[in-house]
């Protein structure tokens, strides 16, 4: 016990919110200093030989639909969960080391944060990927946990709170009370089916090819959930289908909030079939305190209100909502005990 303490003195102890779209770092008594793409870009080597790490992050995301042949962009995390360990060890490797700078010899302790409902087999790749990445410790914590904690939610006290976190590849939703999850939702649409639905509108609307890159664009800059006082437009470019040549068109947020309407409906029907079952008492606490939106889908326009019209509850956005979850492991890392309790390790 001495020397483990010890070691986490001179160690540097993370907390990693592993994202399908974005992974923050977090340093125990640090904060956050890490905040990019969670996408590799590597250089195939020919007669099978070991693929070469070109760039990770914010540099790998610039090549994502640019590549030449010969070099992939990866996104290693798909729908919340690993979908190559190989890149997803590599991947956090590079983080760590370019949290420690290279400079630190003893092994970080990590926490990382997970979607709910994660089978045991990918609860363990996870463990073993941050492991075999030079983890000296690993514990897992569910999201809905993370951003409860993160969003500053009274987590501990026997009155509940619900959390809605809608990050890239899943929404998760979790109800909170007396340090642990009474339900949880978790499901496998978020940011990136809203990316892919706003692609496949204006391919069958426009008759115009454009990738996932410029969707995701596109959401960020325009998108709502609701009717905006003033409505918004942009300039897509790409190449119309029909002709082959290149074009472009005016794009306005109507368009946009029609091409996110299914994705933004099956997370409402998830928020709702969560209320369903919930127990009396838990119930009137929500209805007292609200829903707490979290993750990079709570930054959409207007989705705060657009969740309280279906559910007739108040609906808030947490501050910084890009960050609770990452923060949540944070606040996990301060004790150990706590840590323990809360993600169910021994």
């Amino acid at each position: 016990m001495i020397l483990d303490q010890l070691i986490g003195f001179f160690s540097s102890d993370m907390g990693i919110d592993l994202g399908t779209a974005n992974t923050l770092v977090l340093v125990k008594d640090k904060g956050i200093i890490i905040n990019e793409p969670s996408v590799v870009a590597v250089q195939r080597e020919r007669y099978g030989g070991k693929q070469k790490i070109l760039a990770v992050g914010h540099a790998a995301k610039e090549m994502v639909g640019k590549t030449p042949s010969g070099i992939d962009a990866i996104r290693p995390m798909r729908d919340g969960v690993i979908a190559d360990f190989d890149m997803t060890e590599k991947m956090i490797r590079y983080f760590i080391e370019k949290t420690h700078k290279r400079k630190s010899f003893l092994r970080p302790r990590i926490i990382i944060s997970v979607p709910y409902g994660l089978t045991q087999v990918e609860r363990k790749a996870v463990k073993e990927s941050a492991l075999s990445a030079g983890a000296r410790e690993v514990f897992l914590i569910e999201e809905p946990m993370a951003a409860a904690i993160g969003a500053n939610l009274p987590i501990t006290e026997s009155r509940g709170s619900l959390v809605v976190d809608i990050g890239g590849g899943t929404t998760e939703i979790g109800v909170v009370s007396l340090g642990g999850l009474v339900i949880s939702k978790s499901i496998r649409v978020a940011g990136d089916k809203m990316d892919i639905s706003i692609v496949n509108y204006i391919k069958e609307k426009y008759n115009l090819l454009i990738g996932e890159r410029t969707g995701e664009d596109i959401k960020i800059n325009i998108g709502s959930a609701v009717p905006l006082e003033r409505e918004l437009s942009i300039t897509v470019k790409g190449r119309d289908q029909m002709t082959g040549l290149l074009s472009r068109i005016e794009l306005t947020s109507e368009d946009v909030r029609e091409a996110m309407r299914e994705p933004l409906k099956e997370i409402a029907d998830a928020l709702k079939a969560v209320l369903e079952v919930m127990p009396p008492d838990l119930a009137a606490d929500i209805v007292e305190n609200g829903i707490v939106l979290t993750g990079g889908g709570a930054l959409i326009r207007g989705l705060d209100k657009y969740l309280s019209d279906i559910v007739k509850l108040p609906v808030s956005i947490a501050d910084e909502p890009l960050l609770a979850v990452a923060r949540g492991t944070g606040k996990a890392l301060e004790k150990v005990e706590v840590l323990q309790q809360i993600t169910n390790e021994d």
